[in-house]
């Protein structure tokens, strides 16, 4: 293991985090994945040749304990992807307020008690990287999934704020943006009625690789795919009351989304 390069990604038992990790260990990095569910966590950990640890990273004091420990085995960590989320699909009136609360915790705050944790072990690398998975829900904000919509753009402008924060400290921090992800946790096209939307529905192996194209090219900022997730953001920032107007009137047909 001598040499090799230590990335540290959440929510690592399954979906975008899984493909995380296989991806970066064949490219040589040395993962450390973290997670809640402890035998979907050792046995990726096994087939790739990584090390876990079990955490919720809603829980501050347990990531705290468990980057230590991580730490005292490898004081260099030249890699951290937060990408640990759970899905809130209701709108802020109908959602039951504990997912309110868990969605925040785990999807905003869950990145911010990580990147602290895991700070020393960032400026103890010279070329030290983080990804934070925003999803465009983080630019777009959408009625149906408002709460998951706000933790995701508090988690945008933790992202922005960090890379101006950091980059002095030569620590880049790179923003990935996906779309609709099929993944175990958020199954999405059982669940979209839109046949436009379910058309650029992608696999976690998708989001992966732009990870690794964030990190190995120094991009800030990445929405994947592009279209249409970036048009809309641009357009919500451009002429919000349409956007509303647009989104309020397709917002029936898309409840489940």
């Amino acid at each position: 293991m001598a040499g090799q390069r230590v990335a540290v990604i959440t929510g690592a038992s399954s979906g975008i985090g899984e493909a995380t990790a296989r991806a970066l260990a064949k490219k040589g990095w040395h993962c450390v994945l973290l997670a809640r569910r402890a035998a979907e966590l050792e046995r990726i950990a096994g087939e790739i040749g990584g090390e876990c640890e079990v955490c919720d990273v809603s829980d501050r004091a347990q990531v705290d304990e468990v980057a230590a420990r991580v730490l005292a085995r490898h004081p260099a960590i030249g890699l951290l992807v937060n990408n640990a989320g759970v899905p809130a699909r209701g709108s802020f009136l109908d959602i039951d307020p504990e997912l309110v609360e868990r969605v925040t915790a785990v999807n905003y705050l869950g990145s911010v008690w990580c990147l602290r944790a895991f700070a020393p072990g960032l400026r103890a690398t010279q070329d030290a990287h983080v990804v934070n998975l925003v999803s465009v829900a983080g630019t777009v904000a959408f009625a149906p999934a408002g709460a998951y919509a706000a933790a995701k753009h508090a988690q945008l402008a933790f992202s922005r704020s960090t890379a101006a924060l950091l980059r002095p400290e030569g620590i880049q921090v790179h923003t990935v943006m996906p779309g609709f992800v099929e993944t175990e946790g958020f199954p999405q096209r059982t669940k979209l009625r839109s046949p436009f939307l379910r058309r650029f529905v992608i696999e976690a192996d998708d989001v992966a690789r732009a990870i690794i194209e964030a990190v190995e090219k120094g991009k800030a900022e990445m929405t994947v795919p592009w279209f249409p997730y970036r048009i809309s953001a641009i357009a919500q920032a451009l002429v919000p009351r349409l956007f509303s107007r647009l989104v309020t009137g397709r917002a029936g047909q898309h409840r489940d989304e």
